[in-house]
């Protein structure tokens, strides 16, 4: 093979390079903007709990509700954050080289699909215990409210837990390809914005709720 047909063939190669890193760049901005529409929604039920969140009619109070089952929701929030832990340590995983990297991201995709899925549990069984107890979302605005705030944040955990499932048999069957690089990231950004809107939902629901 003559040097100007290798040299042309790493010419293409790298244009190839490129236009992977390029399409990479332009898949997670697009996810960016993404995160930002779900920012408004989760900005607006938090708006409309902080208006309703008071309005009991003959209902219970935030305070009958949440002390009794405070400790089950800070186990629910450490399932969580532990969870962003080891999404991150997948993150860092990827940068390992060889099938290494494939095994240790599954690896903690899974050990992080775990704690979701308890997180998922314990809200589900929350949920039921007040539907139950006839709490439901129908009793009053402020339960109205809780409920759909809450609902919607676990919705998106559980669509989380599909994409960790979809993740992992891609990285196990591909490996740490470029295009699973990106969908490792956007994941990543979007397993950690759950977080902290948990985090905003514990404090703002839940804590000023019992005081």
């Amino acid at each position: 093979m003559s040097t100007d047909v290798l040299k042309n063939n790493a010419a293409h190669g790298g244009h190839d390079d490129h236009a992977h890193h390029d399409s990479g760049e332009n898949t997670v901005l697009g996810f960016w903007i993404y995160l930002m529409t779900d920012l408004i929604i989760f900005g607006c039920l938090f708006a409309v709990y902080a208006v309703l969140g008071r309005s009991f009619a003959d209902g219970p109070t935030s305070k009958e509700i949440f002390s009794g089952n405070l400790n089950l929701i800070l186990l629910n929030t450490a399932f969580l954050l532990v969870s962003s832990l080891s999404s991150g340590l997948a993150m860092l995983a990827r940068h390992k080289g060889g099938p290494k990297a494939a095994n240790a991201v599954v690896f903690w995709l899974f050990v992080t699909f775990l704690l979701g899925a308890g997180f998922v549990a314990i809200e589900l069984y929350e949920f039921n215990h007040l539907i139950s107890e006839g709490y439901g979302p129908d009793r009053s605005a402020f339960l109205s409210a809780f409920f759909t705030l809450v609902g919607t944040h676990g919705l998106h955990v559980s669509i989380g837990l599909l994409w960790i499932l979809v993740l992992m048999h891609q990285v196990k069957t591909k490996g740490v390809t470029a295009t699973n690089y990106t969908r490792l990231s956007c994941f990543s950004l979007f397993w950690h914005f759950l977080d902290i809107v948990w985090v905003c939902v514990f404090t703002f629901v839940y804590l000023f709720g019992v005081l």
